[in-house]
């Protein structure tokens, strides 16, 4: 499992890359990834296109990145998910607080 950053050439945007299973095993990495920035970053990318599996403590991860990028004023967009994961999403009306596409 890796997770990968990427800031966008004026550095508002900070795209996360996840690959393989988003699990608890990933949670210290996945918070460092947005954690270390500076507040410049005003967007966050969640790109899903590698991700295989995810489980409620992912869930409960991306809720996390959520309260820290601004709670209900949160710009955050998961992206790329395959059918599993979108799945996973939706049943846990994640629709409601996260831009999916």
């Amino acid at each position: 499992m890796a997770i990968q950053t990427r800031r966008s050439e004026d550095g508002r945007t900070l795209t996360i890359k996840i690959d393989g299973r988003f699990d608890f095993s990933t949670h210290q990495s996945f918070r460092d990834a947005y954690e270390h920035g500076d507040q410049e970053v005003s967007e966050y990318v969640i790109d899903m296109s590698d991700t295989t599996y995810l489980d409620s403590s992912a869930l409960g991860m991306l809720l996390l990145l959520r309260d820290y990028a601004g709670g209900d004023s949160a710009n955050i967009r998961i992206e790329n998910c395959n059918s599993d994961v979108r799945r996973i999403l939706t049943i846990s009306n994640f629709e409601q607080l996260f831009a999916i596409r």
